[in-house]
């Protein structure tokens, strides 16, 4: 089918980033990977796709004209943008819309892989899946069939690591999952303690599913138990407030696990009659049942700024754009080709749609107002509570024209005879990091990670990209200046800037300017109106205690938040403080030492995605002194960047540098063509050489890879740095997602 766009619609403002983002991600592309549509198609396709399926609606007061032309108005005045798969495959046909996917995993060897297929199936078609494993029996404990013993989930999870690794989603997006254990899992420690080798679970985010008996159970100092789960039996009994402080202790050090409240999420599932929810989507805002899946969309609250209004905001626009986005959402189900007959069963019988917000913290902005104030969140509760009731009359609008969603008498909405309405759930807040570069616009419900920052373009030219509600503002008060802008750059904050009016750095205040308290705060406004969950990160500065990520976790649960994510500032890359005289001993050891003129040595042959990696590492007293990295049939691109990698290899062994340390360097750097062999999954030439590095000198030792060893992480598509928001690692140059958003 054909959706060429009509002659007299004006071509979409596009910024140079979003090009950027819209080539690399959503286009359509040719057989040589160029794209062969422009904005103005890719837009028009899915408005068209979408609203074609008014038609199927006799009752409905659209023409399907006229509703492509109101989804595309949507879309290029950047009010309102729907999840990535959709803007990617609606019109084509892969046909799948969907973003977010919960699968089950039974305890037998069958339903366990049966779910890693499916996982695959759906991450090709450009979705991303939430797993709980609670399900599955404890390691050690016996299996009836085989007289053997069980594995335990962990060793699951990272079968399911792996294979999520080989499916690159829909050809433009890398698989993402959720991991969910139960804390009354006998193997809940292993379960948190597992990303201290984070390598081996690149491909997951984790979550330790609490229960309100366990929260109790810590405030109380009191013991609680481990139960069995294919037995129901207790295995254990722990103490609740020393698994709470490892938990505690993990999400310091590295952010990970989360927590989600289990009791809490089932206390809002609109269908308990179908069941439990006992997992989410990555990045943990989607709750969902087994099998369900929902489309999100996010409406830019940034564009319904009005100078002219009593507050600011533009209310009646906002309605439109929330019922527009609803009937868009609501037939993206009927249009979705589901990769699975039991997902589109149940997504057909609940029509959950999941409409949350962007540009907050830009409307914030405009409107003069701090976001770590009283009027913030104010401002915040205003606008999502309105958001979710008109979202509501929108749903009753729908159920009137089309009907009530299949399973909507078995609801507590229709217990409570609080509808009829089309769809189980409205709102969700979900990550917008992709979409609000294409709407130009700050993420979600966060604040801003940076008002201005330095992009490296081509070789050697710097752009200092600001955010340009600021650069107005200090036009306005007459402060702005190219140096200023390179100072800010540096840091991307004011509030250091003492020579800026106070008003100026009271209102424009970023992401680690922000207590994390305040983050929870705005969380928890957000969710006081919001279906399903809030995606946010509580940031947090390096230095702040164990304690008080204690104090973050028991605030969340008093909240009332369903979740809670936490990022410490610079957590994965503190550097050990020395004293002066260690520096000077460090310095010396560290200059380069001559070869000498007889070494001995082995030679490692390693099978690559590249070619066979032929490593010869030499030695001097039994530890490696240098090495020699030759990759055989490439071309000389690869066969030179092989020969660097040993070259630097060699510079930092001859320089007195830990083997450790170049392994953590090293080890989990991915590429485009991992390869399975008997020495396990080798991502690329670097990896490669880490595992014959550890290998040999570091057996049975736990070397985790340091993905934040500089700086910043560095986005593996663009070399941008990567910030820490929504709860994931996300690129604003190029879009990039860690999570796959």
């Amino acid at each position: 089918m054909s959706f060429e766009p009509p002659q007299d619609i004006e071509n979409p403002a596009i910024s140079a980033n979003a090009l950027l983002v819209l080539e690399r991600r959503y286009l359509r592309k040719d057989e040589e990977g160029d794209p062969c549509e422009t904005p103005k198609d890719m837009f028009w396709r899915v408005a068209a796709a979408i609203a074609e399926e008014e038609g199927k609606y006799d009752q409905s007061p659209w023409s399907v004209e006229d509703l492509s032309r109101e989804f595309y108005q949507l879309f290029t005045s950047k009010a309102f943008l729907p999840n990535s798969p959709t803007l990617m495959n609606a019109g084509r046909e892969l046909g799948q819309l969907a973003a977010c996917f919960v699968l089950p995993v039974g305890d037998s060897m069958e339903e366990i892989f049966d779910a890693i297929k499916n996982a695959a199936l759906i991450h090709k078609s450009g979705g991303g899946t939430g797993f709980s494993f609670s399900r599955l029996r404890p390691k050690n404990s016996r299996v009836g069939s085989t007289g053997g013993v069980a594995s335990g989930p962990i060793s699951f999870l990272k079968i399911f690591n792996t294979a999520t690794e080989q499916v690159k989603q829909g050809g433009t997006r890398r698989g993402a999952n959720m991991a969910i254990l139960r804390v009354d899992h006998p193997d809940v420690i292993e379960f948190i303690r597992a990303k201290e080798r984070e390598s081996e679970l690149s491909n997951f985010n984790l979550s330790v599913g609490l229960t309100e008996a366990f929260m109790r159970a810590v405030e109380a100092d009191e013991e609680y138990d481990l139960v069995a789960p294919h037995t129901g039996s207790v295995t254990q009994r722990l103490k609740a407030r020393e698994v709470f402080a490892l938990l505690v202790r993990k999400a310091w050090e590295c952010g990970d696990p989360g927590i989600v409240f289990l009791d809490r999420i089932n206390r809002d599932n609109p269908t308990p009659e179908l069941g439990e929810i006992e997992a989410t989507n990555p990045c943990g805002e989607q709750p969902l049942l087994p099998y369900e899946a929902c489309n999100l969309g996010s409406i830019n609250l940034s564009v319904m700024h009005d100078p002219a209004a009593p507050d600011g905001v533009d209310w009646e626009k906002l309605k439109k754009v929330v019922h527009l986005a609803v009937r868009f959402l609501d037939n993206v189900i009927d249009a979705s080709l589901y990769p699975l007959p039991s997902i589109a069963e149940i997504v057909r019988a609940n029509r959950k749609i999941g409409l949350g917000v962007m540009g907050f913290a830009d409307l914030l902005y405009r409107l003069g107002v701090p976001y770590d104030s009283r009027e913030g969140r104010e401002m915040g509760e205003a606008l999502m509570a309105y958001v979710q009731d008109e979202s509501k009359s929108a749903s009753k609008i729908l159920a009137k024209e089309r009907g009530p969603f299949p399973n909507y008498e078995r609801s507590t909405w229709g217990r409570r005879n609080l509808g009829p309405y089309r769809n189980a759930t409205t709102t969700t807040i979900a990550p917008t990091g992709t979409l609000s570069i294409l709407a130009e616009c700050s993420s979600g419900v966060e604040p801003l990670f940076a008002l201005s920052y330095v992009r490296h373009v081509m070789d050697d030219d710097r752009l200092v990209e600001v955010n340009p509600i600021f650069e107005q503002a200090l036009k306005d008060n007459g402060c702005h200046s190219h140096a200023l802008m390179e100072e800010v750059a540096r840091g991307g904050s004011v509030q250091g800037v003492a020579h800026l009016p106070e008003k100026l750095r009271r209102v424009f205040v970023t992401a680690m300017d922000i207590a994390p308290q305040d983050h929870l705060k705005m969380q928890a406004v957000f969710q006081k109106h919001t279906d399903n969950a809030v995606s946010k990160t509580v940031n947090m500065p390096n230095d702040y205690t164990e304690e008080q990520v204690w104090d973050i976790y028991v605030k969340a649960y008093e909240l009332g938040l369903k979740g809670v994510t936490v990022y410490r500032d610079g957590c994965k890359s503190a550097q050990v403080l020395c004293t002066g005289e260690t520096d000077k001993r460090a310095e010396a050891e560290r200059s380069v030492k001559d070869r000498p003129d007889i070494i001995y040595g082995f030679t490692q042959k390693l099978e690559t995605g590249l070619g066979m990696l032929y490593l010869t590492v030499n030695e001097v007293d039994g530890k490696p002194f240098e090495v020699f990295a030759t990759i055989g049939k490439s071309g000389r691109s690869i066969t030179a960047k092989a020969e660097a990698i040993g070259r630097l290899v060699s510079l930092a062994l001859r320089s007195g540098v830990d083997v450790r340390e170049i392994v953590k360097q090293l080890k989990g750097i991915g590429g485009e063509h991992p390869r399975f062999q008997k020495k396990g999954l080798l991502l690329s030439i670097p990896d490669a050489v880490s595992w014959a590095l550890e290998n040999r000198y570091l057996k049975g030792e736990n070397i985790g890879y340091d993905a934040n060893s500089l700086d910043k992480p560095i986005c593996p598509e663009c070399g941008e740095p990567l910030f820490f928001e929504e709860g994931c690692l996300a690129c604003k140059a190029c879009g990039y997602n860690k999570c796959g958003g």
